[in-house]
């Protein structure tokens, strides 16, 4: 795990190796200062020395300070850029990764769960990683040269360190393996209060539409209860750490008293030795502290580098073919072999079941059928958003599975069943079907998909912002807006996931008379609820019970189809034509 992080120092090792070496440099000028200052009350203030003495000394005490102050800032600093890019680097590694997660992996992981590890996770490494640069390196160079200038000094003494020292280690590893797992449920509860949240943006107007504020709320504070009691029982068990440490400090300070204390009387230490000998005893507890300090911080980073390294080395199931030396030409064709589907492999029962189709070149293809009976996830097929349990989709007679996925949807533009709009101009989503089309271009997808009039309302036209989901549109225009978007990519293959439902029958009219018009050779193929978007399809499939059980033009299906004759006549309001 830590090999497979620290490849994201690239561009930050200077900082990295500047940070240690300036750490070391403030270590030792601060384990000079107690010297210093013992020899000022010893031989300046006690002895012979003298004012001149006390002076140079004092010069050589202030020397040292301004070197350690400021290598001090200099090291914070160099682990702060290092800490801070390594986190940037991850993050954008982790965003990087998720681009190419199929729709399953997201699935898997879930997008609140993918935003707390993108976020949360990556700032607990980046703590650990600025703490670890600075106390790793100085927190042992502080422990070993400390324990030698005590030993020096006075052995004896010495030992009151070496009997507390075992106290410390032992109660930071017990309460570090009780923290780990604690960690790791913090997190989790992280995870959920972001989908709380997520969800609850997101549906925000549902949830005032229903009036369902008062159970939103109650259903938040039940997660953010869980997560502070999270925090709370992992902090209880954190907080040990410092009485602790501050008992076995006082004590070992108090037993240095008492016997170095009568060494002094007796004559055989001198008070300054004393004094800075405190002072490394000090030293070598606080020392101790760090690293206890550092390892808890690592345990609560480690619970945040499994899970992200668990996306940067998750595999994703959807996977550039490489069955291919010379791509085919773009024709528009889909074929359908045997294709059974199931979302979750080895869970549940197929959403689709031994489904064969073929779809001419620059047909008129509609898909009609109850709610869940496998319309979208038929469509999802074809672009490779999921992959087939069993058989084949072929694009242009090669299975989907051979091409590279970027070209795969090149040649297919998608309207999905859930409009999305991104925030920016209006413009500027336009340019999501091709970045380099001309405003000649861009007006002529506008007006084919009928948002063109609608656009040239708005006091700004096309450079309209759009509020981040499309939230200032109403939702025939961003369905339009979608469809402008797809056919700007002007693609072999044309989907249209339930993609005209918001808007008037006069509207959906003309734009099903634009894609005979200005898609000519384009294959179109619409799911839709209503008859009347259908009607007019050059091939009609019908969806029942994960299975095709109809296939014709509209006339042929009324006449031979009890399934979509039901469809048809519950729209005709029970009047039989």
């Amino acid at each position: 795990m830590i090999k497979k992080l620290s490849t994201y120092i690239e561009g930050y090792k200077k900082q990295m190796l500047g940070a240690p070496a300036l750490v070391i440099i403030e270590t030792i000028c601060e384990l000079l200062m107690p010297l210093v200052m013992a020899a000022i009350i010893d031989t300046g203030i006690n002895g012979d020395g003298g004012m001149s003495y006390i002076l140079k000394m004092g010069g050589i005490l202030l020397a040292l300070a301004l070197l350690a102050m400021s290598t001090g800032i200099l090291s914070a600093r160099f682990a702060s850029f290092g800490s801070f890019g390594f986190g940037a680097n991850l993050r954008n590694a982790m965003f990087n990764k998720v681009q190419d997660f199929s729709f399953a992996d997201i699935d898997k992981f879930s997008s609140a769960s993918l935003i707390t590890r993108m976020t949360n996770d990556i700032t607990n490494i980046q703590n650990l990683v600025t703490m670890g640069l600075r106390m790793i390196f100085r927190a042992p160079i502080m422990f070993i040269v400390a324990l030698i200038v005590c030993f020096t000094k006075n052995a004896t003494l010495t030992f009151i360190i070496v009997l507390i020292i075992p106290i410390l280690v032992l109660a930071a590893f017990l309460l570090m393996r009780a923290a780990h797992r604690l960690f790791e449920i913090l997190q989790t509860k992280i995870d959920n209060l972001n989908n709380s949240v997520q969800e609850n943006l997101i549906a925000i107007r549902v949830v005032k539409a229903f009036v369902r504020q008062k159970y939103e709320k109650e259903k938040f504070k039940k997660t953010n209860d869980e997560l502070m009691q999270a925090n709370l029982t992992a902090s209880l068990r954190i907080i040990w750490m410092m009485p602790i440490m501050m008992i076995c400090l006082d004590v070992a300070i108090m037993g240095v008293l008492w016997f170095g204390g009568n060494d002094v009387v007796d004559g055989t230490f001198l008070t300054g030795e004393l004094t800075s000998f405190i002072s490394y005893i000090m030293n070598i507890l606080m020392s101790v502290m760090m690293l206890a300090m550092t390892f808890l911080q690592l345990v609560r980073a480690s619970a945040s580098a499994t899970r992200i390294v668990e996306v940067l080395e998750a595999e994703s199931d959807i996977k550039d073919g490489t069955g291919l030396s010379v791509l085919p030409e773009k024709c528009g064709s889909v074929e359908f072999k045997d294709v059974c589907f199931r979302y979750k492999e080895g869970s549940g029962d197929d959403v689709l079941s031994h489904i064969d189709l073929k779809i001419e070149p620059g047909s008129f293809i509609a898909i009609v059928g109850g709610t869940g009976v496998g319309k979208s996830s038929l469509v999802n097929l074809i672009p490779r958003f999921y992959d087939v349990s069993q058989g084949a989709v072929l694009v242009d007679g090669v299975d989907v599975r051979d091409y590279p996925t970027k070209e795969l949807r090149e040649r297919i533009g998608m309207v999905l069943q859930n409009n999305v709009l991104f925030s920016g101009t209006i413009k500027e989503n336009l340019l999501w079907g091709n970045e380099n089309a001309t405003d000649e271009e861009i007006i002529r997808a506008a007006k084919n998909a009928q948002a063109y009039d609608f656009i040239m309302s708005f006091p700004d036209g096309f450079d309209t912002y759009i509020e981040q989901g499309g939230v200032n549109v109403s939702g025939g225009q961003k369905q339009r807006l979608c469809i402008a978007r797809a056919m700007l990519k002007n693609p072999a293959i044309l989907i249209l996931d339930d993609s005209t439902s918001a808007v008037d029958s006069a509207t959906e009219a003309k734009i099903r008379e634009s894609f005979s018009t200005n898609l000519e050779g384009t294959t179109v193929i619409i799911i839709a609820q209503r008859i009347s978007s259908v009607r007019y399809a050059d091939n009609v499939i019908v969806l029942d019970n994960d299975r095709i059980v109809g296939s014709g033009t509209h006339d042929e299906l009324l006449a031979t189809s009890e399934v979509y004759q039901e469809i048809y006549y519950s729209q005709q309001e029970g009047v039989k034509e």
